[in-house]
């Protein structure tokens, strides 16, 4: 927009404001502030034709929210129009509680608030995750009579979903009188969130019954939420059907996809997909890579990982702190110590996860010694230790039989790094006492446990006690096992190996009786011949 031969004179108050509209709908800013002097120049009547609240509207689409503010705080006869563009930009552009703010001012107004303002302002409400504020807003929608409006409503159930009520998302949905493919695909993607995929998918074919078509977002939600469910053959169904109505998955889905058939061990068809995804022009990115590499360690390939690797070269994603510690995850899991320590010493920004995963790879392949000694530089270096940093170096420990270099760790655990001591850690260090005999110390760590005692625990001890034939200790644990919520059976079934090396037939009853009425059944074992 060339506004060099305007002058005040030849624009009138209407011309302003179409000159405004024009700037505010193609988001040209530097045409919006030539006006806006042009505006000031010519001593106009900016309260004509609501110029000042068209302005705002012109600034806040372009992004300049500082002169959208400044206009709006000098303005006296504000409109619905200034405030809906205020509240909306300010969502738009990642501050929620600003835009709550300015929809506060509105309700201290005497302007009332229309079915745009309540759409955008729910959209605040998402931002901050405030569950309280959507149900405060939707009580204002019911006393005002726009609960009926088609954008209102589906806004509504995209507040509720996202801030992970399925049920209030639901009772929206079911007094709807008109439903577009918005409303289906909100409500669709409020229980894919909450991990409620078959409810989707009921909802996903009643809307095809309804006759209305899913369009790729709603076709990605489905492919999306059955792939990180696990359930890959139904993901790869929905694929074929999406791919069968000519639609193209999004990156997302594709990523989606490839992981969940890599947390599958289907390595062939991950990699299949990996393929394919190329072929459809889809470009990966870091997601796509760091939720691949791990299929290189399942399938332990090398030779597949660098070439993974030098994917990540050409694509220039070596500088990301999450691929490069999926390389190191990935040179640790396929016996290359090395290789994983020569990604490490190239990254020039380190954060934990990276720190992590190359103390975790010393303490896997025994190295514990350099396991230590990077944990020492990594705080030298002033990177704090979190619980995955301790839970690899107490794990390293155990596996070396360093018994009073990991008590030390352990007993300092909380003074010395700030982290309160999880499961995880308790069951590093009973299998470290375990492994070496000091059972007694292992015993009274469980019973002072302040955490949830985990079955590999409990395995342990049991298995430590067999090894170091301390019945009366394993007795002594039996009984405090009444009391205990176990999820799986390998505690007690090592408990059963112990009686039954001894012959002691009736006690390997009464340990399966146990097991019985806690409800838990040991796997049946198979040979091949």
């Amino acid at each position: 927009m060339n506004l060099c031969l305007l002058s005040p004179i030849n624009l009138s108050v209407s011309s302003f404001g179409l000159l405004l509209q024009k700037c505010l709908k193609a988001k040209l800013l530097e045409p919006c502030k030539q006006i806006h002097a042009l505006m000031l120049t010519s001593h106009i009547d900016m309260n004509a034709l609501s110029l000042n609240s068209k302005l705002i509207g012109a600034y806040a689409s372009c992004g300049d929210l500082d002169a959208a503010d400044l206009v709006f705080e000098r303005t006296r006869n504000l409109n619905i129009f200034a405030f809906n563009w205020m509240i909306s930009a300010l969502a738009f552009h990642g501050y929620p509680e600003k835009s709550i703010g300015y929809f506060s001012l509105l309700q201290q107004s005497r302007i009332i608030p229309n079915k745009y303002t309540f759409a955008i302002v729910l959209k605040a409400c998402v931002g901050l995750m405030d569950l309280n504020k959507g149900k405060q807003v939707h009580s204002m929608i019911y006393r005002m009579g726009f609960e009926s409006e088609l954008s209102v409503a589906n806004a509504l159930i995209d507040m509720y979903g996202k801030c992970g009520n399925t049920e209030y998302a639901r009772l929206v949905f079911n007094v709807m009188v008109e439903r577009d493919i918005v409303s289906w695909t909100s409500m669709i993607h409020s229980y894919a969130n909450t991990g409620k995929i078959e409810e989707s998918f009921i909802l996903f074919e009643k809307m095809r019954l309804e006759g209305i078509r899913p369009n790729d977002f709603t076709w990605n939600i489905m492919i999306a939420g059955y792939a990180r469910k696990g359930d890959c053959d139904t993901a790869f169904m929905l694929l074929s059907k999406m791919n069968k109505e000519g639609l193209t998955p999004d990156l997302v889905t594709w990523n989606a996809m490839i992981s969940g058939f890599v947390q599958s061990h289907r390595s062939t068809e991950a990699l299949a997909l990996v393929q394919d995804m190329l072929d459809a022009g889809v470009k990966p990115n870091e997601v796509t890579l760091t939720g691949l590499l791990p299929l290189c360690g399942l399938i332990d390939s090398l030779s597949r990982g660098k070439e993974i690797h030098g994917l990540v070269y050409r694509l220039e994603f070596f500088a990301n702190v999450f691929v490069s510690s999926a390389l190191i995850d990935m040179y640790s899991r396929c016996g290359s110590v090395e290789e994983a320590w020569n990604v490490f010493s190239s990254v020039t920004f380190k954060n934990i996860a990276s720190w992590n995963a190359m103390i975790g790879c010393y303490g896997k392949h025994g190295r514990v010694e350099h396991a230590i000694k990077l944990f020492e530089k990594m705080q030298y270096e002033g990177v704090l230790p979190n619980e995955v940093t301790l839970t690899s170096l107490l794990s390293a420990c155990s596996h070396a039989g360093l018994v009073e270099r990991g008590l030390k760790i352990f007993w300092s655990i909380e003074e010395s790094y700030g982290v309160r001591a999880r499961k995880e850690h308790y069951a590093c260090v009973i299998d470290l006492l375990c492994r070496v005999g000091r059972l007694e110390e292992a015993y009274n760590i469980i019973k002072d446990m302040p955490t949830e005692i985990t079955d590999s625990i409990i395995g342990a001890f049991f298995s430590g006690c067999k090894v170091y034939t301390r019945r009366d200790l394993a007795e002594k644990m039996t009984k405090d096992i009444l009391h205990m919520d176990l999820k799986k059976p390998e505690g007690l079934v090592a408990l059963s190996n112990i009686y039954a090396a001894e012959g002691e037939w009736e006690n390997v009853e009464n340990v399966r009786s146990m097991m019985k009425g806690k409800g838990l059944n040991k796997m049946p074992g198979s040979s091949r011949l």
